[in-house]
């Protein structure tokens, strides 16, 4: 009978999952799905590796289900499907792991107690992600549970890329730059030396762009910098996030337009962005095949502030050997690849052409002086990852070293 380790990714009305065999040391994907809908109308759709669905089930006509009642569905789903299969351990992700955890977990009362004194920093996020754990914790009380943080791998940065230049009576609560996307970065900077041994012993910046958009700099595949701070809508333009704002439009709205904060709150995480911009959608696929006006002008921002980031992620790095694009507009819009490339040219990036349109892996010229890769990323895989080398009580692996290493700004 084959191990199998399930990764659940909560939102507030849905659970993406994933189950890997860990009889392998790849951690093979068997099925992948979400259920959708909890509270309303939940709805779930399963797929096998291949992508091919094995599975449907809609709740319609029958009381809302909950995380609780949607976990517990999900553990008799993965006994029906794979029979011949045992569940291991369940890993989670987390969103914030505050200052406390640098890496990830073995789920306790304690862990998830501390893990929910941290819902101020992250109040849309935090809660959601803990109600899995609490759900399984309730169905199988047995199974080992693992959390793993978006926040964690960004706890090698230098201690003047988390400050805030704040009082001390206000840092000392907590107030710091975070960072987020962590496992992505942390996948991405795994993967990077099976396609570029010296851009992962180097400074290299990665760009996460999908509804969800940030940036990192590496160096030898360790985070020096991150354009999230201390909560998840700073840094770029997102979907339907601000991204940085000055603190001052924050008192204008309050003072001037009366806004409260939920309202503030609603306007920064959910009416901004390419959405609010472009008052069209927040999908870059819609707003690349628009010829209106206001949809240009979104991704036009877009793009300008990838590359101020960009720009200021070099600095920090000291430099910039290679540039990785991931995630859903990373991995799939070769125009925006295109214009990022094209005003990094300052830098040294030298895009080629007929490579970005069939995306890569590189999509730079052979004679750039910076490499450029697109690289999907799989936070998944990671989280799978962690679950299993926690649960076995093995240590985290170090990044790759190199006598030509070079050293993170002091």
């Amino acid at each position: 009978m084959a191990d199998v380790i399930l990764v659940l990714n909560a939102g507030s009305s849905s659970i993406k999952f994933s189950a890997f065999d860990a009889a392998h040391a790849s951690l093979p994907l068997l099925l992948r799905g979400q259920v959708a809908g909890l509270y309303v109308q939940a709805r779930l759709t399963a797929q096998d590796a291949d992508g091919k669905e094995i599975a449907s089930q809609d709740w319609a006509g029958k009381p809302a289900l909950e995380h609780d009642g949607a976990v517990a569905w999900l553990v008799d789903f993965l006994r029906g499907h794979k029979g011949n299969h045992r569940l291991v351990a369940v890993g989670h992700r987390v969103v914030h792991g505050g200052e406390r955890y640098a890496d990830a977990v073995p789920v306790t009362p304690e862990v998830i107690a501390a893990l929910s004194r941290l819902t101020p920093l992250a109040p849309l996020h935090q809660p959601h992600n803990l109600k899995p754990i609490e759900a399984v914790a309730r169905v199988r009380p047995d199974l080992p549970q693992v959390a793993c943080f978006d926040t964690a791998f960004h706890r090698a940065q230098p201690d003047v890329a988390q400050a805030f230049a704040l009082p001390p009576s206000i840092t000392e609560r907590g107030v710091r730059r975070y960072g987020f996307h962590g496992l992505s970065y942390e996948y991405i900077a795994g993967a990077l030396p099976r396609f570029d041994v010296q851009g992962a012993r180097g400074r290299a910046v990665v760009a996460h762009l999908g509804n969800g958009s940030s940036m990192c700099a590496l160096v030898n595949g360790r985070s020096v910098a991150s354009t999230m701070g201390f909560t998840a809508v700073d840094g770029l333009p997102m979907g339907t996030r601000s991204g940085t704002l000055d603190p001052g439009v924050i008192l204008y709205l309050m003072d001037e337009l009366g806004m409260d904060t939920r309202a503030v709150e609603t306007l920064i995480y959910k009416q901004s962005g390419l959405l609010g911009v472009s008052g069209i959608s927040s999908d870059m696929r819609a707003l690349l095949a628009s010829d209106d006006d206001r949809a240009r002008f979104a991704i036009d921002l877009y793009v300008y502030r990838i590359g101020r980031e960009l720009g200021s992620l070099a600095a920090a790095a000291g430099g910039i050997d290679t540039l990785v694009f991931t995630a859903g507009i990373g991995e799939h819009a070769p125009a925006i690849r295109e214009r990022v490339c094209r005003d990094a040219r300052w830098l040294g990036v030298q895009l080629d052409d007929a490579s970005n349109g069939t995306h890569g892996p590189r999509i730079s010229a052979s004679s750039s002086p910076v490499s450029v890769w697109v690289i999907p990323t799989n936070e998944e895989l990671m989280i799978a990852r962690h679950t299993l080398r926690v649960a076995r009580g093995e240590r985290a692996a170090e990044p790759v070293t190199g006598p030509d290493t070079p050293r993170a700004p002091s």
